[in-house]
């Protein structure tokens, strides 16, 4: 039995889980193989798994669990780390990854708002287009504000709900 089972789960149940989140992760974008990788170890116990653990549960080879962990990783969904006395990688998922990969999207959108402005001065803000990119930037300055806000609210409720900070 994988650890991703555990004691007392049933296998099929547990993978009929890890294959119907990731079908919906995948509906909203991310790669397949990032999927599935991040559904398995989001339903591990530990929420660790190795990479020849993540092969055999998920049937799939040592190359396609390292695409999907470098797209994970380099996400912030999962981290990588030695396990102890050896050179075998293992990966894992923590309790706040949502928060994670939300804030690392703040980058994203900082520099997304960087180009949008840049592009109002080059386009002219009086343009249709520039008043195009205006908005857009608008739109994504607004989203940074609200993302801040509502992260400063879910940290309150998680810890009132799970009392961890």
């Amino acid at each position: 039995m994988t650890e991703s089972a555990g004691a007392g789960r049933d296998a099929e149940s547990v993978s009929k889980f890890v294959e119907s989140f990731a079908a919906q992760l995948v509906e909203a974008g991310m790669q397949r193989m990032a999927a599935r990788v991040f559904a398995a170890l989001l339903a591990s116990d530990k929420g660790v798994l190795t990479s020849a653990e993540l092969g055999d549960q998920l049937q799939i080879s040592p190359a396609a669990v390292s695409g999907a962990v470098r797209y994970l990783a380099q996400t912030h969904m999962v981290s990588r780390e030695r396990e102890p006395g050896s050179r075998r990688e293992r990966y894992r998922v923590h309790g706040d990854q949502w928060y994670e990969a939300l804030t690392n999207r703040e980058a994203v959108l900082k520099r997304w708002e960087a180009a949008l402005r840049e592009g109002v001065n080059s386009l002219g803000g009086d343009t249709p287009a520039g008043r195009r990119l205006a908005e857009t930037l608008a739109f994504f300055e607004f989203i940074e504000v609200e993302v801040a806000s509502m992260m400063e609210r879910w940290r309150e409720h998680r810890e009132k709900t799970f009392g961890q900070g």
